[in-house]
Formats: C-alpha cells, sequence, structure tokens
C-alpha cells in the first residue's frame, strides 16, 4: 500500500498482519504530524478502510 495525498498532506500505511493492528502516519510538508491507529482482520487492512480513515481526518481537520 503505498501513500495517499490530500491538500498537501501525505498519508503513509503501515501494518502488521501479526499483531493485526495498523497505524496511518500524516505529514504535512514532509514534517510528521501525527499517527492514526487501526485494527483489523484477515491477511491485509482493507484499502476502503484506510481511504475512509483518511477522509475523516480531512473532514475532521478541513484538508
Amino acid at each position: 500500500m503505498g501513500a495517499i495525498e490530500r491538500g498537501g498532506y501525505r498519508f503513509v500505511p503501515e501494518f502488521s498482519v501479526i499483531q493485526q493492528n495498523g497505524a496511518i502516519h500524516v505529514y504535512n510538508k514532509e514534517e510528521f504530524i501525527e499517527e492514526i491507529k487501526f485494527q483489523f482482520s484477515g491477511k491485509f487492512p482493507e484499502m476502503d478502510k484506510i481511504e475512509d480513515i483518511v477522509d475523516q481526518y480531512c473532514e475532521l481537520h478541513n484538508i
């Protein structure tokens, strides 16, 4: 899974299949802003779920 770009922000997902959790690292102009943690089940997190998390973050922060 690659990075997602929205409004000058970059969202980089990372995940652990063994631990069944992940995080999306948020950057603005190469500066780390915060980490959004999430849980998933199965072999990989669904890209739609990651997109939804990014969309909610953008809406909440007016991005």
